[in-house]
């Protein structure tokens, strides 16, 4: 099929996110974010396109929009296009760019929310404004979501939507968002895609001891700091059992084929071995895991505390959280009190749907020598709390990546970038799947 978006949408994806870059949307926690501004940038493009934006906030400055394109066929259920505003923190002597500067340099764009996740929060706005310009409508409605808060609870942003504007997203019965489409290069010569098709659960732990206080000189057999020490550290050596999910399954299965290996699922981690790198698009979800990543205890090194506390990252695989409720109980033991600070459900999507058949068709077009394969991400994102409304979310930002790029290290890492061609092919892409979704 011929090219179908024009230079002008080329142009604007780059413009638009390194636009999008230099407004500061820094997401600390604790409600320390303000996305008012690149809401206001996002709605603004919409409305220039004749696409009606709403904007809507759970507290002052944790803006969202919210807009509709009306489709061709009203019959088909609706299509929920997302994207994130807010990005994690970046520290400037840490970078060789400045992480807010937007800057263009050798065809490369550079700064915080390059890859998560203001690249796709571009793409959408180029593609449905060269849309306007030539006259096209969708066969399905497509509603587009910029949201706050995805790199913190969610509180602010999908989750405030999702409970509180259901109305907003009617018909929707289907959503695409960050983490998929793109180009991993397995160091043999293949280019694998892969798009996700589930999540596992959020289970951000807070862990707490409590002992009896003293001086640091005394015998004390009631110390806190020992008592989470123990826990925390049977926590991190503890070994997960395999529990490959159905989604798991299919991409070990796609891979070993594409590797022309036998898929034994018996042996995962035999299997695993076997692929070399191209494991670590699924290392990550054939277990649960839990992994400790804050201590704080005491304030003076010759008092022993009362209480000492630890915050674990935890996460499960769908079907996975008693089993992950069960262990926990056992390794944080009797004197070891543990609770959620942060849950969200895990996720499991269909690989044999016609959304991800014409997804995989998109990516094939412009990237015949690929390799389009599911998986489940390691992570979460707003695809869980738009679950609620009865939403199957997809993972599906596509990306041409050169070999040598680290897309992973990019998430949350120092010098965040994306090439400009990068952004063509997923703008070309994007623009392909959303015609024919």
């Amino acid at each position: 099929m011929a090219e179908q978006v024009d230079g002008q949408a080329l142009d604007e994806v780059v413009t638009f996110t390194s636009d999008l870059i230099r407004i500061d949307t820094t997401n600390r926690g604790g409600g320390d974010c303000q996305e008012r501004p690149a809401a206001e940038y996002a709605a603004a493009r919409l409305a220039g396109a004749g696409i009606e934006p709403t904007l809507l906030e759970r507290t002052k400055g944790r803006t969202n929009v919210v807009a509709r394109v009306a489709g061709t066929d009203p019959g088909a259920g609706a299509l929920l296009l997302h994207g994130h505003l807010d990005v994690v923190p970046a520290e400037a002597a840490d970078w060789s760019v400045h992480p807010f500067s937007g800057e263009v340099r050798d065809g490369v764009v550079w700064g915080r929310g390059a890859v998560d996740m203001k690249n796709m929060d571009a793409m959408i706005l180029a593609v449905v404004r060269a849309w306007t310009r030539q006259g096209v409508r969708p066969r399905r409605d497509i509603v587009i979501a910029f949201t706050a808060d995805e790199e913190a609870s969610a509180e602010d942003g999908s989750g405030f939507l999702a409970d509180e504007h259901a109305a907003l997203f009617e018909g929707c019965t289907e959503g695409v968002s960050e983490s998929g489409a793109f180009t991993f290069h397995d160091g043999d010569g293949r280019q694998i895609y892969p798009i996700a098709a589930g999540e596992r659960g959020t289970a951000w732990l807070k862990l707490t001891a409590r002992g009896r206080a003293g001086h640091g000189s005394k015998v004390n057999r009631d110390n806190a700091v020992t008592r989470l020490s123990a826990a925390i550290t049977r926590i991190g050596e503890h070994a997960w059992p395999l529990r490959p999910t159905p989604t798991v399954r299919a991409a070990l299965t796609e891979l070993a084929a594409l590797y022309g290996i036998d898929s034994d699922l018996t042996d995962v981690d035999a299997l695993l071995d076997k692929l070399g790198p191209a494991a670590k698009l699924v290392e990550s979800t054939v277990r649960n895991s839990a992994n400790p990543t804050m201590l704080n205890a005491g304030y003076k090194v010759n008092v022993i505390p009362g209480q000492a506390v630890a915050h674990v990252d935890g996460r499960y695989l769908p079907g996975g959280e008693d089993e992950f409720r069960e262990t926990l109980d056992r390794l944080t033991g009797p004197d070891v009190e543990w609770e959620f600070h942060h849950r969200e459900v895990a996720l499991e999507s269909p690989v044999d749907s016609a959304t991800f058949a014409r997804m995989r068709a998109a990516v094939e077009e412009f990237a015949p020598e690929g390799h389009v394969v599911p998986y489940c991400m390691s992570g979460g994102t707003d695809a869980k709390q738009f679950s609620r409304l009865g939403i199957t979310g997809y993972g599906f930002t596509p990306l041409k990546l050169p070999e040598g790029y680290d897309y992973g290290a990019m998430f949350h890492g120092v010098d965040e970038r994306v090439p400009v061609e990068a952004l063509h092919f997923g703008v070309r892409v994007l623009d392909r799947f959303l015609r024919t979704a």
